[in-house]
């Protein structure tokens, strides 16, 4: 992909963090990146990282190589057709339910396309990214892709299949996890300290045995019996959980999201 130019259409958070990690980890250079947004304060943090910006999604589109799809599936439709024609271009899409099928589908053009799945952590270059193991992209384009994504996180491939299993799990798993530091430092709080420090504790906490699970390629039952000792406090806590159904409920609300991507 040296050389190529990438355009991004719809530059919020999660475009926003792919291109500007890109930018800041070397693999693609600020002139080779045109973007779209109809957002004025994002059009200023693509000028602030160097980007060009276009006045159009069909400019960006006729600019561009690789084509980053950043919209919500409900504007795509919209959008694919104020686009022109992608024909021969290769199309990255992080749009949720949307099939590289339909992608082809409305488009104008007969391009090239991966579907992916980001995550929001890697607004801090620990995202969580599936990439579609299906794609019809060149050799070279798949390398360059996983480079690209693998500067922001860790990259597995999926068959595009399974995209949707992935969107109940990293996708959506970020909130579900928030949620689970909120309740621990609530429970902190509960037990008298400090709301800052809790929430500290808290987040550490769950950084740190993610850290932990993935350096020492660690099995979670494996870090879980690190820390649970016969008539201990861990136990006591663990059996709770047990008792209220907590590993079936995460489970349920994994196939939740799972579910709402396929129906979107």
């Amino acid at each position: 992909m040296a050389g190529k130019h990438i355009g991004v259409i719809g530059f919020g958070n999660m475009g926003g963090a792919i291109i500007g990690g890109a930018i800041e980890h070397g693999v693609v250079a600020p002139g080779d990146v045109t973007i779209y947004d109809p957002n004025a304060d994002k059009n200023a943090y693509a000028k602030e990282l160097g980007l060009n910006t276009a006045a159009s999604e069909k400019d960006v589109v006729a600019a561009s190589d690789m084509v980053l799809l950043a919209v919500k599936p409900q504007m795509f439709a919209a959008m694919a057709a104020k686009a022109g024609s992608f024909d021969g271009k290769a199309v990255l899409s992080i749009m949720a339910g949307v099939t590289a099928d339909r992608v082809r589908e409305t488009v104008d053009g007969t391009p090239r396309v991966m579907r992916l799945m980001p995550n929001t952590p890697a607004l801090v270059g620990a995202g969580a990214f599936a990439l579609d193991s299906d794609s019809d992209f060149t050799d070279d384009e798949k390398a360059f892709a996983k480079t690209l994504f693998e500067s922001l996180g860790i990259v597995e491939f999926v068959p595009e299949h399974l995209l949707d299993a992935v969107t109940g799990l990293s996708g959506s798993a970020p909130a579900f996890v928030a949620m689970f530091i909120e309740a621990l430092a609530d429970g902190g709080l509960k037990e008298g300290l400090p709301r800052a420090t809790a929430y500290r504790l808290a987040a550490q906490t769950c950084l740190g045995e993610a850290k932990l699970i993935l350096d020492k390629n660690m099995t979670p039952a494996a870090a879980k019996d690190m820390v649970t000792s016969p008539a201990g406090t861990t136990i006591a806590g663990y059996a709770v959980l047990e008792e209220a159904g907590f590993r079936g409920t995460v489970m349920k609300a994994v196939s939740a999201a799972a579910r709402r991507s396929r129906e979107l």
